[in-house]
Formats: structure tokens, C-alpha cells, sequence
């Protein structure tokens, strides 16, 4: 065969071939990988609202924002004075005079738990979060431990490490300041898990402590509760909220650990 006949039935064996090829072959794209990206950024979506799901089960809302449902005051059938839902869904102690013995509690009791909230105080504002609390005594903080909530600026309590923001009050301090500026709102959270203990403020660990350990033991002994033989005792109890005032509590939500693996 000549040599140009060999050169264009070889060009039309390519040709055909290509042409076999290319119908065979996967269905063209509208772009570089598009097909694949949004197969992939549909499959994220999907898992990341399945794992959103899943914690949202997990989740126990405990202020909604719109009622307060399952909260009731300190040895009352009802809610105290002074503690009013604003226009935009916070949880707000009205006054600066409200008695520190006194406050709100959960109807429910918790044991090991994860709680997060979110608070803020006005100038020389104060408050406080208890867990384990019980009715057994005449005050909450006679038988709960408290997370301190405090303005560090305005208030005296924010002078002491022991008494400042995210402080177990009276035994453990935070080893600096994480909390924002007076007005502005912060992220608490509180994990009790077998007796341990840590505070959070901001995302940052304030202080972590294990209740009934001889640490504990000795610096309660030492302190303020050393006469209360139920102080931090009870293994499980209420949460509650502290009058002091004014004082501002959001998001109020909490996920029990006895009941995950």
C-alpha cells in the first residue's frame, strides 16, 4: 500500500476510535469537577445535619427564651419576684437587690451533666449558677457549689481571684480574668462528671477541682462552708440561679452525662 493510503486509513482508525471513546465514556460536566463537588458538598450538608441532629437530641433546653418551664423559685411552687423575660428572649434578674439567698431552680434534678449558658451583668452586677443544689437547708448555697457570676471591673468579689468570674466560689479562683467587658454577654459552662469538676469561661478553662477529694476536703474545711457537713454533698440536685442582680442568663441548656456513653 502506498504510503500516504496508509497514513489516512490510519488517521480514520484514530478517528473512529476516538469517536467510540468519547460515547462511552462518562457524561461531560457543566465545569471543572462540578459534578463531584456538589455530590460532596450535598454529602457534608447531609452529615453535618445528621450530627447536628443527633446533638440536638442530646441537648435538654433548658430556657427557651419564651417561658420559664421547669424553673421554679427556692422552696416555692412558684416564681419569685424580680425575675422577668426581656423583649429579646434573656432570662433578666430586674434589681440590684435581690437576696442571695434566694433564687430560681430547675424542677429537675441532674447528676453529671454538661451545662452551657450564657450571662452578662450590669456595672457591679452579681450573680451565680449552683448545681446539686437541694432543699435541705434554708439557703441554695448552703448545700450547691457555685459558678461565680460577677462584673470583675465594679464589684468587690472581682478583686478576690476566689470570688471573681467563672470562680468556684470561695475555693478555687481562675488563674486570670476571661471574662468580657462589663454589659457585654459571656459563654459559661460548667462539666460534672464522677465528682469532677471544670468551669469554662469563654472557651477558656477557669478552674477544675474533684468534690469530696481531700483537696476539696481541706479547702472547704477551711472556708466559709466548713460548718455545712451537706456542702457540695449531694452527688446530684438542682440547677440554679442566684437573685443578685441585675443579671442576665440566655441559652440556657444542658446535656446529661449519666445517660451517654
Amino acid at each position: 500500500m502506498p504510503f500516504h493510503l496508509a497514513n489516512i486509513h490510519l488517521e480514520v482508525v484514530i478517528t473512529i476510535g476516538a469517536l467510540l471513546i468519547a460515547a462511552c465514556g462518562p457524561p461531560q460536566s457543566d465545569g471543572p469537577d462540578a459534578s463531584s463537588g456538589t455530590s460532596d458538598r450535598t454529602a457534608d450538608a447531609s452529615d453535618t445535619a445528621a450530627r447536628a441532629g443527633d446533638e440536638g437530641e442530646e441537648w435538654q433546653v433548658l430556657f427557651d427564651g419564651e417561658s420559664l418551664d421547669g424553673w421554679r423559685g427556692f422552696r416555692a411552687d412558684d416564681i419569685p419576684e424580680g425575675w422577668t423575660i426581656s423583649d429579646d428572649g434573656s432570662l433578666h434578674f430586674t434589681t440590684s437587690e435581690g437576696d442571695i439567698n434566694d433564687g430560681l431552680i430547675t424542677d429537675e434534678q441532674f447528676s453529671d451533666f454538661d451545662l452551657r449558658f450564657e450571662w452578662r451583668v450590669a456595672p457591679a452586677g452579681n450573680s451565680g449558677v449552683f448545681f446539686h443544689v437541694t432543699e435541705d437547708e434554708d439557703t441554695i448555697w448552703k448545700t450547691g457549689p457555685e459558678y461565680q457570676i460577677v462584673d470583675n471591673e465594679g464589684h468587690p468579689d472581682g478583686q478576690n481571684p476566689l470570688a471573681a468570674a467563672g470562680a468556684n466560689y470561695g475555693l478555687y479562683g481562675p488563674v486570670e480574668d476571661f471574662a468580657n467587658a462589663t454589659g457585654e454577654y459571656n459563654d459559661g459552662r460548667i462539666v460534672v462528671r464522677g465528682g469532677h469538676v471544670e468551669h469554662f469561661l469563654n472557651g477558656d478553662q477557669a478552674v477544675k477541682y474533684h468534690l469530696g477529694s481531700e483537696e476539696w476536703d481541706d479547702l472547704v474545711s477551711e472556708s466559709s462552708f466548713g460548718d455545712l457537713p451537706a456542702y457540695g454533698r449531694s452527688g446530684s440536685g438542682h440547677i440554679a440561679l442566684q437573685e443578685g442582680g441585675p443579671v442576665w442568663y440566655r441559652n440556657i441548656r444542658i446535656r446529661p452525662l449519666d445517660q451517654v456513653e
